[in-house]
């Protein structure tokens, strides 16, 4: 069967000629999907050390594997930095700017480590099921999400472009919970179980906030686009604020106060003061004996 080749090629051409936008050709190259996905591994390694190595990690050994995977990170790390940093629409060379953003990124991994351990501990003290850290840290996805995000925020932070979007839509695609690298986290976060879970960039999490299953805390419809980025557009849960399976929280004015509690399957557009319970009303369950057949 011919597969008519040549006629394949010159209609892809044509398209590359006439649909603009989607090409990125005669550029410098963009930050490998495939080399952000290593780095996060690598990054889980140097969080969570002995953890998601192959084999036993001993003490004696743990500074040269730390040495020897903190360069290799940063090697690789500043190729990815200088690539993205040319979609600011400078083509200068842009070496010394990415070292100085992985020198700083790689400093602030013991203060992400020691946000992690909080992280640990809120899912073990919110979980009878849990038996250990061991289980958290290897078995609860919402744990690694976090883990990413929180690494993926510090470049965020330094407005590196696109790739904490990649990080933590990496994590996304493992765990089926996407948290923008945006979003303002604070200590002792715990998704349970977690599937579903949207938190957008402009969201902001108090300490000790433990959110379920398809909780969502996302933006009013957004007609004006882009006209709106930069603005506060995603709600803010307050301290020891717990919300249920498969809430939604709305808009970027909407705060829930501290302590209080958010049931299942609601839809929130306002704000709830501190120390409320917000759910829905009694509703009418009907049961039926079946119809034999």
């Amino acid at each position: 069967m011919d597969c008519r080749q040549n006629e394949i090629v010159s209609s892809l051409m044509a398209s590359y000629h006439e649909v603009g936008g989607i090409n990125h050709v005669d550029c410098g190259n963009l930050p490998s999907k495939r080399a952000i996905a290593t780095l996060c591994e690598d990054l889980l390694h140097l969080l969570f050390p002995g953890f998601f190595s192959d084999e036993a990690v001993t003490s004696q050994e743990l500074e040269l594997m730390t040495n020897e995977l903190v360069a290799s990170i940063r090697e690789r790390l500043n190729i990815e930095v200088r690539r993205s940093l040319r979609l600011n629409g400078s083509h200068e060379n842009r070496d010394a700017e990415a070292a100085d953003i992985v020198c700083s990124f790689l400093m602030r991994l013991a203060e992400v480590r020691a946000l992690l351990k909080t992280d640990v501990e809120a899912a073990y003290e919110g979980d009878p099921a849990a038996r250990g850290f061991e289980e958290i840290i290897l078995a609860y996805p919402g744990l690694e999400a976090i883990a990413i995000q929180r690494t993926a925020h510090v470049l965020y932070q330094k407005n590196v472009p696109v790739i904490p979007r990649m990080m933590t839509e990496w994590a996304h695609s493992r765990t089926g919970i996407d948290i923008h690298p945006g979003a303002e986290i604070g200590t002792h976060f715990f998704i349970d179980h977690g599937t579903g879970v949207v938190i957008g960039e402009t969201a902001t999490i108090g300490k000790h906030v433990k959110l379920y299953q398809g909780v969502g805390l996302v933006a009013r419809s957004l007609a004006a686009g882009q006209a709106l980025r930069g603005k506060k557009r995603h709600p803010t849960l307050e301290d020891h604020v717990t919300v249920y399976a498969n809430a939604t929280i709305v808009g970027g004015d909407t705060v829930i106060g501290a302590r209080s509690t958010i049931g299942a399957n609601v839809f929130i557009l306002e704000s709830v003061a501190p120390d409320m319970l917000y759910a829905l009303g009694e509703q009418e369950h009907k049961v039926h004996v079946k119809k034999k057949k």
